[in-house]
């Protein structure tokens, strides 16, 4: 080695021990009590990858750890403090400039041998690409360790369980996820083939905190690769979200967003696809058994449309399941379900026009009666406004058929401005609306 480069390599060892001392000192001063539940200690876990000794890969599996509790809301994490989260991203970042100046054209060899362009590739991201593919299977087989046991069918939980704490898979998960969300578009799906294996194991895990991470990875996956990237784990990754949406509430919504962005991913261009059949109908099976639970229900309706769109007309045979849903919803207590619910009524009948369906009555009386019930909400004015874009929207395309619907609603006072938007006082933009006649002639069958 030329005396040029050993000095460049002390100096990475010296920025290393440097930065590992101020992490380790603000770690020492933080107070930390486990949780009665926690099944390792966290700072016992943190401590041996900050050690003088340590290496770049330790490192940086304690800033992600660090670094995570800033994301998320987990009992195992919330006694770190945000400075000491911060001091990890920072400390990460400042050693990733210094490896590259020592370590450059080793870690544009590596990068390189990934498929990525280096000058394309943010300067403070390409050490952390580098270590993915040595760092993420370690997370891989830290997560499956604690995974169900197929081989014991008679106690799978116990015996997962006592081989390993179930707290190190959580961590694992936690640390992968910060690695996987530190990667966009266009370069993580070039690792494709280390992010997809480790997140499958996570989310066939029975932890909800472990299947949690493991679905924000998927969610983070399908909005920053191309569907040609997922190669032939399309089916699996489906098959994987399907299997989970009747879990637990508290990784609902994680499932959710998961589920419908890899559907819009790889089946946009299909609305018959079956993956769409059997997504929507396990989505609204799992919304039946439960409808007044609040939480599930928003999260739902906060990510559905996407999911509609690639539907598209093809909803028409959800109708029966949907329906009965959204006029439940329409009466809950929050206003913000019934914006929701508004919002995505609106959405469902721009998509499919509702043709000669029975529930054009039953829909406009629903939205007369939410209408004046909403006299009594907070958020009147916008809910009013939803209803009446809904209205003007059946009158636009269910011409006499709406008339007759509406007709008993036109002497009631209470619907005075409401008669007065719906004769043409005010107008809604419906120029991205389909004519009658593209929808007729799709061959759909009526409901």
């Amino acid at each position: 080695m030329s005396e040029s480069s050993s000095s460049s390599s002390s100096t990475l060892q010296e920025t290393l021990l440097r930065l590992s001392n101020s992490i380790t000192s603000s770690l020492a001063a933080t107070s930390y009590t486990p949780p009665k539940t926690a099944t390792i200690s966290v700072k016992a876990f943190l401590e041996p990858l900050l050690t003088p000794t340590n290496s770049i890969k330790d490192f940086a599996l304690a800033c992600a750890l660090l670094s995570s509790s800033t994301l998320i809301n987990s009992e195992l994490l919330s006694w770190i403090p945000n400075h000491l989260s911060s001091l990890a991203s920072a400390s990460f970042f400042e050693l990733s400039q210094i490896y590259l100046t020592v370590f450059n054209n080793r870690n544009t060899e590596k990068v390189a041998e990934l498929g990525l362009d280096c000058d394309l590739v943010p300067p403070e991201k390409r050490l952390l690409i580098e270590l993915f593919p040595e760092l993420v299977p370690i997370l891989k087989e830290r997560i499956k360790e604690s995974s169900f046991d197929k081989s014991d069918e008679f106690d799978e939980f116990s015996a997962a369980s006592a081989r390993v704490p179930v707290g190190f898979a959580i961590l694992a998960a936690y640390q992968f996820r910060w690695f996987v969300t530190q990667v966009d578009y266009p370069h993580l799906g070039k690792l494709c083939g280390w992010v997809i294996p480790c997140a499958l194991t996570a989310v066939d895990h029975w932890s909800p905190e472990v299947k949690g991470q493991g679905m924000v990875s998927f969610a983070h996956l399908g909005k920053n690769v191309d569907a040609a990237e997922l190669g032939g784990f399309e089916d699996v990754i489906l098959d994987a979200c399907c299997q989970n949406i009747a879990a637990d509430d508290e990784v609902w919504d994680c499932v959710v967003e998961a589920s419908i962005t890899l559907m819009s991913l790889t089946q946009k261009s299909n609305p018959r696809s079956p993956w769409f059949e059997k997504m929507l109908n396990e989505m609204l099976s799992h919304l039946e058994r439960q409808p007044r639970n609040k939480e599930r229900r928003i999260a739902w309706l906060k990510s559905v449309d996407s999911l509609l769109n690639g539907v598209g007309l093809v909803l028409l045979a959800h109708f029966r399941r949907i329906f009965p849903l959204f006029f439940q919803w329409m009466h809950a207590d929050d206003d913000d379900t019934i914006i929701l619910v508004l919002k995505c009524t609106y959405v469902v009948l721009r998509l499919t026009w509702i043709r000669n369906s029975p529930y054009v009555a039953r829909l406009v009386d629903k939205l007369a009666l939410v209408y004046k019930e909403a006299a009594l909400r907070k958020a009147r004015e916008e809910i009013r406004a939803n209803i009446t874009q809904i209205l003007v929207l059946l009158q636009e395309s269910k011409g006499q058929h709406f008339n007759l619907a509406w007709d008993k609603h036109q002497t009631d006072p209470d619907l005075t401005n409401l008669n007065l938007s719906l004769s043409g006082n005010y107008k809604c933009n419906l120029d991205s609306l389909p004519s009658e006649n593209s929808t007729q002639s799709s061959g759909i069958v009526q409901t």
